[in-house]
């Protein structure tokens, strides 16, 4: 088996997918994190205004997903947190192009934060290896998205709790399963890549 096979092979700690990027730490990670924050700024452009909610259909949950169980707890985190603040500073990469604080969708990105540490730490200790694993981790970590976006919603807009729950989560649950069911699919595949990548050459 070879230094490089060797380096592939996931310790006895199950840590996450980013763990196997070579390179210098301080320089891994901030790539790592500057990329996951740009990443989910990328796909908050693919979104769709609908009558259902004031809130657009994007795929920005399902990057903020990815990038919190790729990542892990601290750097998946720390990406969201960068998405955020730069956001709010000026950048226009909140969905449409847009930014600042506030707005009736602003909850959700506070959310990302909060989903990536728990999808991030729920990956550390294995448990996006599996399908079921996977879907459970992503259930998670849209329930606490849907949560900080609701209560945001419900503040915003001065709704009820029934109102802000039809305008900010029912929309949103059948392209979000969707949204599981691929990282469901990629997520264990991937990790099966790696182990066949890591297994010994005869």
């Amino acid at each position: 088996m070879t230094t490089t096979t060797a380096s592939l092979r996931p310790s006895a700690h199950p840590g996450v997918l980013a763990d196997l990027v070579a390179g210098s730490s301080l320089l891994r990670n901030t790539l790592l994190v500057v990329g996951g924050a740009g990443l989910t700024g990328l796909c908050a452009q693919v979104s769709l205004h609908t009558p259902l909610s004031p809130v657009p259909f994007t795929l920005q949950t399902f990057a903020v997903l990815l990038v919190g169980t790729a990542l892990g707890t601290v750097r998946g985190a720390a990406a969201m947190l960068l998405y955020l603040a730069a956001g709010a500073a000026g950048v226009p990469w909140f969905a449409n192009h847009t930014h600042g604080l506030g707005g009736p969708g602003f909850g959700y990105v506070v959310g990302f934060v909060l989903a990536a540490a728990l999808v991030g730490e729920l990956a550390r200790r294995g448990n996006d290896r599996g399908i079921l694993g996977t879907v459970g981790l992503m259930t998670l970590g849209n329930t606490v998205i849907y949560l900080a976006g609701t209560v945001w919603l419900a503040m915003d807009l001065h709704l009820g709790a029934q109102q802000a729950i039809a305008l900010g989560v029912t929309p949103f649950l059948i392209t979000d399963a969707l949204k599981t069911a691929l990282a469901a699919g990629l997520l264990p595949l991937a990790w099966r890549g790696v182990a066949s990548t890591a297994a010994p050459q005869e």
